[in-house]
């Protein structure tokens, strides 16, 4: 192979990878609206396997700013899920709150007085 046959084999393989990365991007914005019905989502798959090139070029056309709001949405509802589970995990008592719980286990038994001392001095540290 010269130069030439390479350069078309990596310029070739480029344009057909992201042929699939774009199919793949299209099934997977068929599926995520929910506005769409089923059976649209059905023809629409039959057209990219039927005649692909085509379809890709149709659906991007006709549907692509809604593609783009709805991968937005789905975006900001991962971070927006990512940031109440690490508030959730990551929720850390107060000095206050700290002492409070180990009053209560002083009250209840569980601990005795040094155990609590050491609750409370750890707390205010």
């Amino acid at each position: 192979m010269n130069f030439l046959e390479t350069l078309w084999s990596i310029i070739v393989f480029f344009l057909f990878l992201s042929y699939l990365i774009l199919l793949f991007q299209i099934v997977a914005d068929l599926f995520r609206d929910a506005k769409l019905s089923g059976w649209m989502k059905v023809l629409w798959i039959i057209g990219l396997v039927v005649v692909p090139f085509l379809t890709a070029l149709v659906y991007i056309i006709a549907r692509g700013p809604g593609m783009a709001e709805r991968n937005i949405a789905k975006l900001n509802e991962a971070q927006r899920e990512t940031e109440e589970y690490l508030r959730r995990v990551a929720h850390t008592q107060s000095p206050a709150e700290q002492i409070a719980a180990a009053k209560a286990l002083l009250d209840a038994g569980t601990i005795n007085e040094d155990e609590y001392a050491q609750l409370k001095a750890k707390a205010l540290v």
